[in-house]
């Protein structure tokens, strides 16, 4: 037989799964000519997270990132992860942003298209595999491997089938916990070859330490491509490397005719990169090798790590992986990728942070229990549907049918921002942060950089065209909780020529539940500017609780008063709140995380402005009760 395929995975997967998707388009640019002249069968280079990552962290447009690969990439196609419905994003989006979304990205060079849904719900791919076929791709549709009770052999075979019938030019085994097991791996291609007999791709990540092996086995039963990266960005959470894979089959029938001495030329590049960066190269841990257990892919595990970081709750990582198998059997066993890997791990965050399981169910999590992912594999848990749904049932159509069309919509909400039918598109997906990102206010290379921190321009500061002055948030509510719990009356802090005084304004000693945070610049300093948080967020919760029930952020975030940039805001102070009641959202781990009262009353404050971040535990509104 010829030899086997490969397409290079490292300006997507690999640094997704382990530098958090920040890499850089002007990172890329100067080894993409010798990747594209390395021989691969395709690059894979969009789609996943880079497209949200862009807007979000890098200030980068990704449609002109992809433009500008394209210009250099000429011999070698191009490829794409497409989330099915959801797109690049986290949720389902109508047909006609479906439609539009797709032929823009095959204009502007999409060469093949590698389609999945998370819940293997090929109702929910039917719209994008049918547009990427007319539009002239090559549409790779993916049976996304998982195990559990009802993931049988059977299920993927008769998967690959239908997505057959509804026109996949091949077919793709996306391992993304690699969980695929060598002799399971022969097996199942084996069967796949047979029928529905499409040629057939292997996706595997290296974080169980089985990958090489299962790659090597899928090869003797007539895989036809295989997926890698380039060395420093592989191992650990990412595929194997591609000059193992290149040596194993070298001489051998299966010889993959790739040129190592170029690959190890990149790889010299990558691993230069990788110092300059400070990113460390992938290694297996110990929990990686419980995946079998815990059934977490690669880059969920380094998202985890992450988030539960922000939470500063990084100590938690092993109650939240036992958490996880249990809320996935809870919810039906979705296989964990995005977004369902975000839904699970999420709400098993939750469940950890808030020591009260399900007591936080994010909208997202209520969106995927009423059916609006797609029919799950298993049926639900009866007590925590019955938690969302009540006495009513799932939907049983296909959840696009019922959104309303959204692009008309958008075109017209952003039409004194958007440059071009790109960037309408884009703001569909993410409103919110396109218009920051459009509105010249996307963020500072040093808010993506390691251990970033929130920071806050204390009273009587000049305003944004003079900020000179900044104080860390955190030491701020430090100094508030030891003043409230001592007999100290007052203390005055000092940092980068900022004068910081908290008093108690009631009698002296301990027991006064007044504080005031009073601050000044001392002197023209100018230091780097982060995220700016209102002064109103660090008033005394004490004080706060005087007033009514304080509604306290669960997690660090970004604040939103409104479900949309043009929609009213879900309350403001003098608004009527009933217990359950959506009061803002926090937007996090990748979610939009829907915050409701706890008890029915009057909003008397609203302590954040929109779009704002917010910390764990941070006073957001007050409610007195009534």
């Amino acid at each position: 037989m010829p030899g086997v395929k490969i397409t290079d995975t490292t300006l997507r997967d690999g640094h997704q799964s382990l530098w958090a998707t920040r890499m850089h388009t002007e990172d890329m640019l100067p080894v993409a000519e010798k990747i594209d002249a390395a021989g691969y069968h395709s690059l894979e280079v969009w789609g996943g997270a880079t497209f949200d990552v862009c807007l979000r962290f890098l200030n980068e447009d990704p449609w002109e990132r992809l433009r500008k690969l394209k210009r250099v990439i000429k011999k070698t196609p191009i490829q794409m992860l497409l989330r099915g419905q959801s797109l690049v994003g986290y949720q389902h989006y109508p047909d006609d942003l479906v439609e539009a979304f797709v032929c823009k990205m095959v204009e502007n060079g999409i060469d093949i298209i590698r389609v999945f849904d998370a819940l293997n719900d090929i109702r929910n791919m039917e719209t994008s595999m049918r547009v990427g076929k007319k539009a002239g791709a090559h549409v790779q549709a993916a049976v996304v491997y998982t195990i559990s009770p009802v993931h049988t052999t059977e299920h993927y075979l008769e998967t690959a089938k239908n997505l057959a019938e509804m026109g996949a030019d091949s077919i793709c085994i996306k391992d993304m916990a690699g969980l695929l097991t060598p002799h399971n791996a022969y097996e199942l291609v084996r069967k796949l070859k047979e029928e529905p007999g499409l040629p057939v791709q292997l996706h595997s990540h290296y974080i169980g330490g089985l990958a090489l092996a299962t790659y090597l086995k899928a090869v003797e039963a007539g895989v036809d491509v295989i997926d890698t990266a380039s060395v420093p960005l592989a191992f650990g959470a990412s595929q194997p490397p591609v000059e193992t894979v290149v040596r194993a089959f070298k001489g051998t029938p299966h010889d993959t005719g790739l040129d190592i001495s170029l690959l190890f030329e990149i790889a010299d590049y990558f691993e230069q990169l990788r110092r300059q960066k400070g990113y460390e190269r992938g290694v297996t841990r110990i929990n990686d090798m419980r995946v079998f257990e815990h059934q977490v892919p690669g880059g969920m595990i380094t998202n985890l790590v992450s988030q539960l970081e922000e939470q500063k709750s990084a100590h938690l990582l092993p109650a939240v992986l036992e958490e996880i198998p249990k809320v996935r059997k809870e919810l039906g066993y979705p296989p964990l990728v995005t977004p369902t890997s975000q839904i699970v791990g999420t709400q098993a965050v939750l469940n950890v942070l808030t020591g009260e399981r399900y007591k936080l169910i994010p909208g997202e999590v209520k969106a995927y229990i009423q059916g609006l992912y797609g029919k799950p594999p298993a049926p639900l848990d009866t007590l925590v549907s019955r938690r969302v749904l009540g006495d009513g049932e799932p939907i049983s159509c296909r959840p696009a049918d019922l959104l309303e069309q959204r692009l008309d919509k958008a075109r017209n909400e952003i039409k004194n921002l958007a440059r071009s039918d790109e960037d309408v598109i884009t703001y569909a997906l993410f409103p919110q942060v396109t218009i920051k990102f459009l509105g010249g206010g996307g963020p500072s290379p040093s808010e993506t950089a390691p251990g970033a921190g929130k920071t806050i321009k204390p009273a009587g500061a000049p305003g944004p065209a003079e900020e000179d002055a900044e104080m860390d948030l955190q030491q701020i509510k430090e100094l508030v909780n030891l003043i409230n719990q001592t007999d100290i009356s007052e203390l005055t802090f000092k940092q980068d020529g900022v004068k910081l005084a908290i008093r108690k304004s009631g009698a002296a000693g301990a027991g006064s539940r007044e504080i005031e945070v009073e601050a000044e610049a001392e002197d023209e300093i100018n230091p780097v500017m982060l995220e700016t948080v209102p002064a109103a967020a660090v008033e005394s919760v004490a004080a706060a609780e005087n007033q009514g029930t304080v509604v306290n952020s669960p997690m660090v975030g970004t604040f939103y008063n409104a479900p949309a940039p043009d929609a009213p805001p879900f309350v403001k102070v003098g608004s009527r709140v009933e217990k359950g009641q959506t009061v803002c959202i926090i937007e996090a781990m990748k979610l939009m995380n829907e915050i409701e009262a706890e008890v029915t009353g009057i909003v008397t404050k609203v302590m954040v402005e929109n779009a704002q971040p917010v910390e764990f535990n941070q006073p957001l509104l007050v409610i007195q009760e009534n």
